[in-house]
């Protein structure tokens, strides 16, 4: 298993935080452009415990692959979790933390992880893949630090 951790300050509200990230609509304008995100359905309601989404990207250059997650639980203000039902990974469990911290929200995503092909796999793809995860929470933490926040 592997483990990703990323941590970031917004200067918003809880309310603002919370409106923004339980939309599964938005998960879109934090994936890089070049993984040609798409979503194909359950993201037509605000996030709740049991909601599948379906999603189509670019995982690899030129492979395209569905992605479908549940949102295994949700704790209003404080907590999500997402987890694949089917996918590149072999597991893929996401939790989201949002606590409110003096001028804003602390945010802390713990992603844990397990990549296909066993062994094979890990030896092959655990060095790269822990460089894309490293860069799609860059990208995202770029785009969320020039958000508008306003216009939530």
């Amino acid at each position: 298993m592997h483990t990703h951790i990323s941590t970031q300050f917004l200067p918003i509200s809880i309310n603002q935080a919370w409106q923004f990230f339980s939309s599964p609509k938005n998960l879109a304008l934090m994936t890089p452009p070049h993984m040609k995100f798409e979503i194909l359905s359950g993201a037509d309601k605000e996030m709740y415990s049991g909601q599948i989404i379906q999603y189509k990207l670019q995982a690899l250059k030129g492979f395209k692959t569905k992605w479908v997650t549940e949102i295994a639980s949700v704790d209003k203000h404080k907590q999500f979790v997402d987890k694949q039902i089917q996918g590149p990974f072999h597991t893929w469990h996401h939790v989201h933390f949002f606590k409110e911290v003096e001028n804003g929200v602390e945010m802390e995503d713990i992603i844990t992880y397990k990549l296909p092909f066993g062994l094979l796999g890990n030896l092959l793809l655990s060095w790269y893949i822990k460089r894309k995860v490293k860069q799609i929470f860059a990208h995202r933490m770029q785009v969320l630090n020039n958000y508008n926040w306003l216009a939530v």
